[in-house]
């Protein structure tokens, strides 16, 4: 049976209301500007893809061969393209696009604008009232499926406002790996990506996302994420950002209800040409002994401006413990970066909330060391910002590895 209409219409009547409100972080956008409407069609495969949208696709984490995947979800526009389980974890979980799983089940309505709410601000109201489509992600209790699912959610003309809203429950003993990817397939593409993203992890779960941004010089962003974790789950958040966008803002919330439940988001942003980027992350501690942690490293080159947020807010009776780590290095005279951490303890008398936040340029000491090893000072620089972004992302297809160390290189003369 399908969610409600009357649920639905509830979730409409309250964005309704919020059409025009500003968010609180964030330029303020005109979202009359993006009204193109695209249909397509399905693909038979991943490799029937035009070589653009698959060079794209590539960047962002997908695997066209889905080898070492579980599944595989690609979106283009407003249309779901592609959309393909492996056979050999038939049983363990299920995918589709979200408007199918609100068609195929009522018990939906328990998740769907549940954890994040519609009259949020302009953007999740733009989200509600015209959705188009999105991914739902259901593993079975205590299933582990080996490799991890992989999408794409993906703009390929001017004017789109891409409105997705994805929903992932992981139930009570069950793992899940997602490696998503959002971004474009024309350079010079003017448009939005709105992404609602509504996380469950039930007891004793554990969900690891990876996300990664490919976007544009005169593209917006505006995700919104909450991510509600039971007893004894696990919620893991890697983001990359390393190419330009004309700005995003996103502001992530996992809430650790249950006791003994914990979250760690891993934050890594090159800011590039003058991209406005406004990225944090908040955990709330209520459920006793959990623990948290906010790690960020940021880079501003040219003209960028980036805020590097991170809320710690325990509220439990019981212990918990978090900590944030927030970095950046300049590379440019004109670029800025603000790191605001804020820890808050609401009555918690057991918590422990720390939080270490730095800004400044490559150590100097660090390249003549390097140098003295008969390093060139450009590859010392290299080496250093590698080491800085390092982050360990799992089956990260060997292409986008490489070009990931390919951008860091040829930003490094910026650092001299």
């Amino acid at each position: 049976m399908p969610v409600r209409n009357a649920y639905l219409s509830e979730i409409q009547a309250l964005a309704d209301k919020a059409r025009d409100k500003r968010a609180l972080y964030g330029p303020d956008l005109d979202l009359s500007r993006y009204t193109q409407h695209i249909e397509r069609g399905k693909v038979e495969s991943l490799e029937s893809l035009s070589h653009q949208v698959k060079e794209a696709a590539i960047l962002s984490g997908m695997n066209m061969k889905e080898e070492n995947r579980s599944g595989s979800f690609l979106q283009i526009d407003q249309s779901v393209v592609y959309e393909s389980l492996n056979k050999a974890y038939e049983g363990q979980l299920e995918m589709m696009s979200t408007p199918a799983a609100l068609d195929k089940y009522d018990w939906l309505e328990e998740y769907y604008w549940k954890a994040v709410s519609a009259d949020q601000d302009k953007y999740t109201a733009q989200a509600a009232l015209n959705m188009t489509h999105g991914y739902f992600i259901r593993v079975f209790a205590h299933q582990k499926p080996q490799y991890p699912v992989q999408s794409c959610l993906l703009v390929a003309e001017n004017y789109v406002s891409q409105n997705v809203h994805n929903v992932i429950i992981v139930e009570e003993g069950a793992e899940l790996q997602v490696i998503t990817g959002c971004t474009l397939s024309k350079s010079d593409a003017e448009g939005i990506h709105l992404g609602i993203s509504e996380f469950y992890v039930k007891k004793g779960g554990k969900l690891m996302f990876t996300m990664i941004h490919n976007w544009a010089d005169n593209f917006h962003v505006r995700p919104r994420t909450k991510v509600v974790v039971e007893e004894d789950g696990a919620f893991i958040s890697n983001y990359v950002l390393l190419k330009p966008v004309k700005s995003i803002q996103a502001f992530p919330v996992a809430h650790l209800k249950g006791d003994r439940a914990s979250a760690k988001f891993n934050t890594i942003v090159y800011g590039l040409k003058d991209s406005y980027i406004d990225l944090g992350s908040r955990i709330i501690l209520e459920g006793k002994d959990t623990r948290g942690e906010s790690i960020a490293r940021t880079i501003a080159a040219d003209e960028s401006v980036i805020y590097s947020r991170g809320d710690l807010i325990a509220a439990t009776r019981g212990y918990c413990l978090a900590h944030l780590d927030c970095r950046g290095i300049l590379f440019s005279e004109k670029a800025k970066i603000f790191a605001i951490p804020e820890l808050a303890s609401h009555g918690s008398l057991k918590s422990e909330l720390s939080h270490e936040a730095s800004i400044g340029p490559i150590s100097e000491e660090q390249v003549e060391y390097l140098m003295s090893r008969g390093i060139s000072q450009e590859d010392a620089v290299s080496v250093i910002t590698s080491g800085f972004l390092n982050l360990d992302i799992p089956y990260i297809p060997e292409f986008l590895d490489k070009n990931i160390k390919e951008v860091i290189k040829a930003t490094a003369k910026e650092a001299l």
